[in-house]
């Protein structure tokens, strides 16, 4: 990863974090949009729900969530690298699940926008997103 990528990822990460709800966060060729946030049942637990849309060719670095996350590929085609697991590359209509502090980057491989929608069960009052060396 080059030190271009790494500020780009970098400043991305620092928008999901520090924006309302409801505006959107961009890297170039990364469009994140907040749906909604909600407490849960569980103490100290939150769900956060966001639609995150990858052009063509774009990756997103590794990273970790205080919590899991569970994606379900809305568009296109987009490829997950999972922990120390293969690469998997899911298209429209598939799920992936994603457990807590699991090390994990996406990459759209194909010719057309790739979109997921993004469910996070996190713990309340950390950052959404946390960057991976």
């Amino acid at each position: 990863m080059n030190k271009m990528q790494i500020i780009a990822m970098a400043a991305l990460v620092a928008g999901a974090v520090l924006v309302p709800p409801g505006v959107q966060a961009q890297q170039s060729g990364v469009t994140r949009t907040d749906l909604q946030r909600h407490d849960l049942s569980a103490p100290g637990r939150e769900a956060i729900q966001v639609r995150v849309d990858l052009a063509p060719g774009v990756a997103f670095g590794k990273h970790t969530h205080p919590g899991e996350e569970i994606i379900y590929v809305l568009e296109g085609s987009l490829e997950y690298q999972v922990g120390d697991k293969p690469p998997v590359t899911l298209k429209a209509g598939d799920v992936l699940f994603i457990p807590a502090n699991t090390p994990h980057s996406a990459r759209n491989p194909g010719s057309v926008t790739g979109s997921e929608l993004a469910t996070y069960i996190v713990e309340k009052g950390k950052p959404l997103l946390t960057l991976v060396k």
